[in-house]
């Protein structure tokens, strides 16, 4: 974030040290005369002087060394009076992200670690910790066969957790339920642009950028998820998918009594379909277990905070104490090297000796 100084809003802390600036003031129009007075003799060995080449002559002499020096001088007295300006921070907006959760029965198969939906749950406390929380806001919505919207577009990490820690248990379509046995995408993201609409419609336009999380396995056995793709797409609201579970797949559990089914359902990770989504979607794909979830978390975030705009202007204050003294110690060392005499030098040795045993005792 580029930081922009006014210079007219620089403060001193200890303004009473200013005073001393009149000793580099006084040495300045010294120098100034030194060097008049170095030109024109200059001029005078020129046309009293007769080689058959034109002799060059530097133009400063000896005196860059008593410039650089004074103007060294310059900056630590600034230093000492404790400088501070007014900065300027342009501050970017965060991101929205809708989480669309499927819910669905085959998310009960266990061909990840504990099973898809407790490990989707897992990947979105990481999603939520990777969070700033300070401009950035998180939704939540399940889906089946309906879905059900859990959380509006909100900057409280507690209420957030508070719901997975909730749903990390169980989840809230259980196989029992006809339902249950659907993945209605399309019914998820139709659910995400209302939960945006609702947000816009109570807190106005949001200058976040916005994104829709999808975690699903892919089973997508009704539904025209084209339809409402082609809606995310006209406000511009990127879906990214994220797929869990494993190609290999494995069998959903029986519902309880009476509900058992005599036809066991396996179910794997339709990878396909999610690729075909994430494109249709203008989003991109990631697979849990096959990149690390805070990986995934922060390029999702990433990608959000580009599509987000400039919130506001901040302005907070910033001490120029140690560039103040940079600057003089630079000088110091560009002062040196337009020294040719030892004695010259010898001198600038115990000059710099002195000057850091009198900054350790203040």
């Amino acid at each position: 974030m580029p930081r922009l100084i006014d210079p007219a809003s620089i403060r001193f802390a200890a303004p009473q040290a200013l005073w001393l600036l009149l000793i580099p003031a006084i040495f300045g129009v010294l120098w100034l005369v030194r060097l008049v007075r170095y030109r024109r003799d200059a001029r005078a060995f020129r046309s009293h002087r007769r080689l058959p080449v034109r002799e060059r002559l530097p133009i400063f002499g000896g005196l860059l060394f008593w410039l650089c020096a004074i103007l060294a001088l310059t900056l630590t007295i600034v230093a000492l009076a404790r400088p501070g300006a007014r900065i300027a921070l342009r501050t970017s907006a965060g991101v929205d992200i809708v989480i669309l959760q499927d819910g669905s029965a085959s998310m009960h198969v266990a061909d990840v670690r504990g099973d898809r939906w407790q490990r989707s749950i897992a990947f979105l406390r990481v999603l939520a910790e990777s969070l700033q929380w300070k401009d950035d806001r998180m939704a939540l919505a399940l889906f089946a066969h309906i879905a059900a919207p859990q959380i509006r577009l909100t900057n409280d990490p507690n209420t957030f957790f508070f719901f997975l820690d909730h749903l990390d248990r169980e989840s809230p379509f259980p196989l029992k339920d006809d339902t249950t046995w659907d993945t209605n995408i399309e019914s998820g993201v139709y659910w995400g642009l209302r939960l945006l609409a609702k947000d816009q419609e109570i807190q106005g336009p949001s200058p976040n950028g916005q994104v829709f999380v999808l975690i699903s396995d892919g089973q997508a056995w009704s539904g025209q998820v084209e339809n409402a793709l082609r809606l995310a797409r006209a406000r511009s609201i990127p879906v990214f998918v994220v797929g869990v579970g494993t190609t290999a797949g494995g069998l959903i559990p029986e519902p309880p009594p009476p509900f058992d089914s005599s036809t066991p359902i396996h179910a794997v990770l339709d990878r396909q379909s999610l690729l075909a989504i994430a494109a249709a979607g203008a989003g991109e794909y990631f697979e849990l277990d096959r990149e690390e979830d805070r990986s995934i978390a922060q390029q999702i975030i990433a990608i959000g905070r580009r599509r987000a705009g400039a919130r506001a202007v901040e302005y907070g204050t910033q001490d120029l104490y140690w560039p103040s003294l940079f600057g003089a110690a630079v000088l110091a060392g560009l002062a040196v090297m337009f020294l040719r005499e030892r004695v010259e030098l010898a001198l600038a040795a115990i000059a710099a000796l002195a000057s850091l045993a009198w900054f350790w005792t203040i």
